[in-house]
């Protein structure tokens, strides 16, 4: 364990977060009722309870193949494997939750935002900006460069209009059809 810790492959910091998690007791606690087989028996008595109860019920009331009561018991069977997979899961998927929420908003995550909602929220709000072509996709280019175009003075905003205007986006879109360059 050392050496794993000390190799950096894994995320140390997330590893802490995990164990000092309050359910990362029962999580092992779970893990090692698995592995050693503590509730095997137990579950073995309790598929022979259900196993006692259909026959008596097959016996006595003799019903089809598809009945609805059969098949109840039959799905009554209890795998140890799955039944420990659906408690390790829950266990997991509880404390990764936790700590997902505890990690939202830090500088280390994923934003919550994807860049398309951005652009989208972006071009909602240049669309409503009165100006010339080109000073709307200065302000696109500020808006996602995340330079604030309010703080840009006169001239560079003059600069920065010469430039854009030299873009092929910058041009009014007018049909051109039929026409040869």
């Amino acid at each position: 364990m050392i050496d794993l810790l000390k190799s950096e492959r894994i995320d140390t910091a997330l590893l802490c977060e995990l164990a000092v998690h309050p359910d990362f007791v029962k999580l092992l606690a779970d893990i090692q009722i698995y592995v050693e087989g503590i509730a095997a028996t137990q579950i073995q008595n309790l598929n022979a309870w259900v196993d006692v109860a259909r026959a008596e019920i097959m016996e006595k009331y003799q019903p089809g193949e598809h009945d609805k009561t059969a098949g109840v018991l039959q799905a009554a069977h209890v795998r140890e494997g799955d039944y420990f997979s659906s408690r390790v899961h829950h266990d997991i998927d509880a404390i990764m939750g936790d700590i997902r929420e505890a990690h939202r908003g830090r500088s280390d995550s994923a934003p919550e935002n994807t860049i398309v909602d951005e652009l989208k929220r972006d071009l909602e709000e240049v669309a409503s900006f009165k100006g010339s072509r080109a000073e709307q996709l200065l302000m696109v280019f500020c808006k996602q460069t995340k330079l604030r175009y309010n703080k840009l003075t006169e001239e560079e905003k003059q600069w920065l209009t010469r430039i854009v205007q030299k873009s092929e986006l910058a041009k009014s879109y007018v049909p051109q059809r039929g026409k040869r360059k």
